[in-house]
Formats: structure tokens, C-alpha cells, sequence
């Protein structure tokens, strides 16, 4: 028996352990395992050059630019031969893919076919930032069902695991079975499947609805100056989200978040159904209030096209609003003298004039007609109006009058001049890091970079606390991260901070 060697019989012993573990692991009594394994990981729109384009494609019901995007299938299955009950999660799954962010994320394959009614959103489905949170249900031997996600934000094979807690059991990841091309093929064929609009004997009437719609009814108060923004992309969403209705009152920044937190503080039911969308950071950094970068928006100083100025230096531009200088003449333009149009309190453009170029200093309003002083001992003829359409038109209609405003609103109104600062022109290309003061207060050059275009803000969408997930304030916000809000922002010539490359812009500040 030359066969029996020492070598042979430590090979079987070690076979025969290995299956013993296993077997332990898998079938000791009381055990619950539940299993997960990444059968597939790709990017989509691979181009992610500056200035390139994303691929476009109706996936998960909208119509995004995906740019640095990638896609998941996920399978979760009952790993073990005890069957789990929807009371053995103590703590929900919970799937986390670390570096990237999720935008959608479907339920393909169910083994059996009704776990498909308990993997909805109306029973807990749902996903934030880089998590998708899964409803506890139950899971027979031999259960599965798996997760098509839709990310961004990182390179394909970064980590994925699954969170939760099991009663008596636990959760653990499965080894890559062998056949990989074959488990890629069926993921390819899952994705297929869902942007064809197709499920198991049913063919979809038109594409599903988008994941960030919710219906009921959301009010958006704030920034005048950015209330033409929010009017078309609530009117995007509720075009996509049937049984949606959003109605924006724009007041002024400060304005929408003092309703806001008035709210708020009223409500018996948690977070209201409002956002606040201010111009900057609220001022007065209220408690209950929770900020969402959304763009990066560029403002522009404006005056009346008979001033004959066309650039200005951040340092004159102070001497005009402490008095220093009175006429136009003095800076090389036409004998008319200054009338400054501002904002009122209630502005949150205002309070970016005054941080980025003013150093925090406005006078007084001392005119109601923004033409002749009702104070005759002010140093200066300074108005105040309460919209950024209302400035505009003022500036346009008053010989001498210098005023600020959003720069696509400034582009398109009538008889203004849009001033450059230090040379450089409003264009969001020019913007860049927040100004840095001199230790005398002044600006260090224009906006602290050379070449760096100074009057520019992060606009914000504000909540009370932070609304329920499923809720219609929640997915709003979602929506304004989207494909659709992206393109409006681009279009009314704003930097969308859910885009590739916009993040660093958008930071607090």
C-alpha cells in the first residue's frame, strides 16, 4: 500500500477538516448566516476628461449625465441552513460602498418572487450618500435577492459591505464563485432588463417614475436670486413625479430662513415641508436649520450704462460706498454723481457683496427713490430694494446708480453695464477660493489668487432637521443633485456642487 504515505494521509486530513469547518460554520444548530458577494462591478461613460461628457442614458427612470459613474450588482442571500426571521435583524442591512456615492438603486432577481413586495420603498427601501439601507424581512434557506446600484464619486472595485446586526447569526462576505464572466453576463442582462423598462411578464408604459419622486406638497422660500432656478426645476419635478406640487416664494435669503425655523419650531410632526434656499451660509447659524450645498453661483456689480466705467478696483469700489468718492468722474467716467442701489436685510446676495468686496461694510439707506437723499447730512445716497428684478431695473432706470445682482439676471437685464473687478470679468470659470484678508482689512488681491474672480457664493437649500427619507423635501433635494436640476443650474450659468470636480468649490466656508 504504497499509496497510504505520510503525504497522502495529511492531504486527506486536511480535506477532511477544511469540510469540517465549514460544516460547522454552516450547519450548527441555531446558526443564521446571511451572505453577500459582488457579482458585478463596471463603469459607465468611462470619458471622465475635464470638459467631456457623460454618457446620457435613461437609467433608473431619469435622464442624468453620468460622469464618473459606476454599477453594482450586489447579492444578498440566507447563506445558511436555518431560516431567518423578519424579527432576527436587530439592527436593518445595510450595504455601504465606500468612496462613492449612490444615485438609484433597483431590486432584481428575488428568489422567491414575493420577496420582491417587501424590497419597496414604502417599506424602508431606501439610499443616503453611500448607503443603501434594506427592510428587515425574512429569508428561508437558500433565499436571495440582489441590488443593482447606481454610483459615482469613485473608481470601480472599491469596497463594498453589508452592515447589521443578526440575532444568534451573523453576516459575512461569500468567496467570488468561479464562472465569473457568466455571473457578469447575467448582471449585464439584470441592467438590460431594467432601462428596457421590462420585469417578468409585464412590459412598463413608459419609463417608471424617478427613485426621488414623492408626492404631496412643498413650499421653497428664500433667494429671489435664485428663485427663476427653483421655479424650473420644480416644474421639472412635478412633470416627472405626478402627485407632486411645489410652490417657490421667493422673499430674500434671510427672509425664507427666519419662515423656515418659525416653522419648524411650530410643527408637531418633525421637519416641515419646506426648504429655504439662501445665498450663503445663514447668518445667524440657527440650531435646528440643516444646509445643503446645491451650486456655486457668480454675482455681478452693475451700473447705469451712462456712467461711461466699465472696471473698477475692489478699492475704489469701497471708496464709493463710504463716500470718498461721489462722482463718477473721479474714476474716469461721466459727470453724474454715484447712487447706490442695494439690497435690503433680508438678502442674502447682500451679505456676500458685503464679506467678498465691502469687508462687512454698507452705509445706511438715506433715499426711498434712490434719486435725491431724504438725509441730507449722509454721506452717501444709498436705496434699498427688496428683489434681485426690482435692483436691476432701479440701476437701469437711475442715471450714476451702481447696484449687485445674480450674473445671469445682470446679463439679461436692460441699459447696465457689468463692471469688471481688478480686470477680471463675472464668469464662472474665473471663480475660485474664498478672499483672504490683509492684516489692514483689504483684500489680497482679487479674491485672494491672482487671476480669480471675487464675487461669487455657494447657494444652499436649508432644512428644518433632517426630513424622513421617503419624505417630499427629502427627495427634492435629491432631485436637485440630479441630472435634470444639473442641467437647469448649467443653464442659468451656475456650477452644480453634485457634479464631478464642483466639490471643492462647495465646501463650508
Amino acid at each position: 500500500m504504497e499509496w497510504l504515505s505520510t503525504e497522502t494521509v495529511l492531504g486527506a486530513l486536511g480535506i477532511v477538516v477544511t469540510i469540517a469547518v465549514v460544516a460547522y460554520d454552516r450547519l450548527r444548530p441555531g446558526r443564521r448566516l446571511v451572505g453577500y458577494r459582488v457579482q458585478m462591478d463596471t463603469a459607465i461613460g468611462a470619458d471622465t476628461r475635464p470638459g467631456q461628457a457623460g454618457v446620457r442614458i435613461g437609467l433608473f427612470g431619469d435622464d442624468r449625465e453620468l460622469t464618473d459613474a459606476t454599477l453594482v450588482l450586489l447579492r444578498i442571500e440566507n447563506d445558511g441552513v436555518k431560516d431567518i426571521g423578519q424579527a432576527s435583524f436587530e439592527a436593518p442591512l445595510c450595504a455601504v460602498f465606500e468612496g462613492r456615492r449612490v444615485l438609484g438603486v433597483a431590486v432584481t432577481d428575488p428568489s422567491p418572487r414575493g420577496l420582491m413586495e417587501r424590497l419597496t420603498t414604502d417599506n424602508g427601501l431606501r439610499y443616503e450618500d453611500n448607503r443603501v439601507r434594506i427592510p428587515p424581512l425574512p429569508l428561508n434557506t437558500g433565499d436571495h435577492f440582489k441590488l443593482l446600484v447606481l454610483l459615482t464619486g469613485g473608481p470601480v472595485g472599491g469596497k463594498v459591505h453589508l452592515e447589521g446586526t443578526l440575532n444568534e447569526g451573523r453576516i459575512r462576505p461569500n468567496r467570488q464563485r468561479r464562472g465569473g464572466p457568466r455571473n457578469l453576463y447575467l448582471g449585464l442582462a439584470a441592467f438590460l432588463i431594467l432601462i428596457g423598462g421590462i420585469t417578468v411578464g409585464t412590459r412598463l408604459e413608459g419609463p417608471p417614475p424617478p427613485l426621488e419622486c414623492a408626492s404631496g406638497n412643498l413650499t421653497v422660500l428664500g433667494s429671489t436670486a435664485f428663485a427663476p432656478v427653483m421655479e424650473e426645476v420644480s416644474t421639472a419635478y412635478e412633470a416627472d413625479c405626478p402627485g407632486a406640487k411645489i410652490t417657490v416664494e421667493a422673499k430674500g435669503s434671510n427672509e425664507g430662513l427666519l419662515e423656515l425655523d418659525a416653522l419648524g419650531r411650530k410643527s408637531k410632526e418633525g421637519a416641515p415641508a419646506a426648504i429655504a434656499m439662501s445665498d450663503g451660509r445663514d447668518p445667524d447659524d440657527r440650531p435646528g436649520l440643516r444646509e445643503h450645498p446645491v451650486a456655486a453661483t457668480v454675482f455681478a456689480v452693475v451700473v447705469n450704462e451712462r456712467t461711461g466705467v466699465e472696471d473698477i478696483s475692489l478699492a475704489d469700489l469701497k471708496r464709493l460706498y463710504t463716500g470718498e468718492i461721489d462722482n463718477w468722474s473721479r474714476l474716469g467716467g461721466a459727470d453724474l454723481p454715484v447712487s447706490l442701489v442695494s439690497r435690503d436685510y433680508r438678502s442674502g446676495t447682500r451679505g456676500i457683496f458685503h464679506e467678498r468686496l465691502l469687508d462687512d461694510h454698507e452705509p445706511a439707506a438715506s433715499s426711498s427713490d434712490c434719486r435725491r437723499r431724504n438725509d441730507a447730512d449722509a454721506a452717501v445716497l444709498r436705496c434699498e430694494r427688496g428683489s434681485t428684478r426690482q435692483v436691476l431695473e432701479m440701476v437701469g432706470a437711475v442715471p450714476g446708480a451702481i447696484g449687485y445682482a445674480e450674473l445671469q439676471a445682470a446679463t439679461e437685464a436692460e441699459n447696465v453695464t457689468l463692471l469688471r473687478l481688478d480686470g477680471i470679468a463675472a464668469d464662472v470659470d474665473a471663480i475660485g477660493p474664498a478672499p483672504r484678508r490683509s492684516g489692514t482689512g483689504e483684500p489680497a488681491g482679487p479674491s485672494g489668487g491672482r487671476g480669480t474672480y471675487p464675487f461669487w457664493g455657494v447657494e444652499y437649500a436649508y432644512t428644518y432637521t433632517q426630513p424622513p427619507a421617503d419624505s417630499l423635501t427629502s427627495k427634492f433635494l435629491d432631485y436637485l443633485g440630479g441630472g435634470t436640476a444639473q442641467n437647469v443650474l448649467r443653464t442659468h450659468g451656475h456650477l452644480p456642487c453634485a457634479a464631478p470636480g464642483n466639490q471643492s468649490l462647495c465646501q463650508r466656508m
